[in-house]
């Protein structure tokens, strides 16, 4: 078993509250000490009330799934003996009413493409291959009720 922190601080300061037009902005700070600021989004909750530079759940959502994704297919191409100079991902996480009539992250698309270097270099087949087992390693996929696809160029 693993255990992951982060330390989520928000703080009214001296606005009024029960208006419901206080500021969203607040810190995540995780156990290695590096803190980002984040905010309810702008899609959810208007301006000034959110701050539009700071990351929101559903792009920390999206972007850990691309994440895992990621770091499963890099360390699965290692083992394989293929040498990736680069991978670049736009995921896209689409939010909407799912079966059960909640507002949730439905799907998540990754959009990888990566830059392969070396004398063993990496079919289509192959590349497939080592996507579908990073989906199926990933933990944050595992996690989700959100279907994602994998859209390799």
């Amino acid at each position: 078993m693993h255990q992951y922190q982060a330390q989520i601080h928000w703080q009214r300061g001296d606005q009024i509250f029960t208006d419901n037009l206080y500021s969203r902005a607040h810190d995540w700070q995780f156990d290695g000490g590096l803190k980002v600021p984040a905010s309810s989004s702008p899609l959810s909750v208007a301006l000034p009330m959110s701050v539009a530079g700071n990351v929101d759940p559903e792009e920390a959502l999206v972007a850990a799934a691309s994440s895992c994704h990621m770091l499963f297919f890099l360390w699965l191409a290692a083992k394989q003996g293929f040498t990736v100079d680069q991978y670049t991902d736009l995921a896209i996480g689409v939010m909407e009413k799912d079966e059960r009539g909640k507002i949730s992250i439905t799907r998540i698309t990754l959009r990888p493409k990566i830059i392969f270097s070396g004398s063993k270099q990496a079919n289509a087949e192959e590349i497939a291959a080592l996507h579908h087992r990073s989906h199926e390693d990933c933990y944050i996929a595992n996690s989700l009720r959100a279907e994602i696809f994998i859209e390799a160029s």
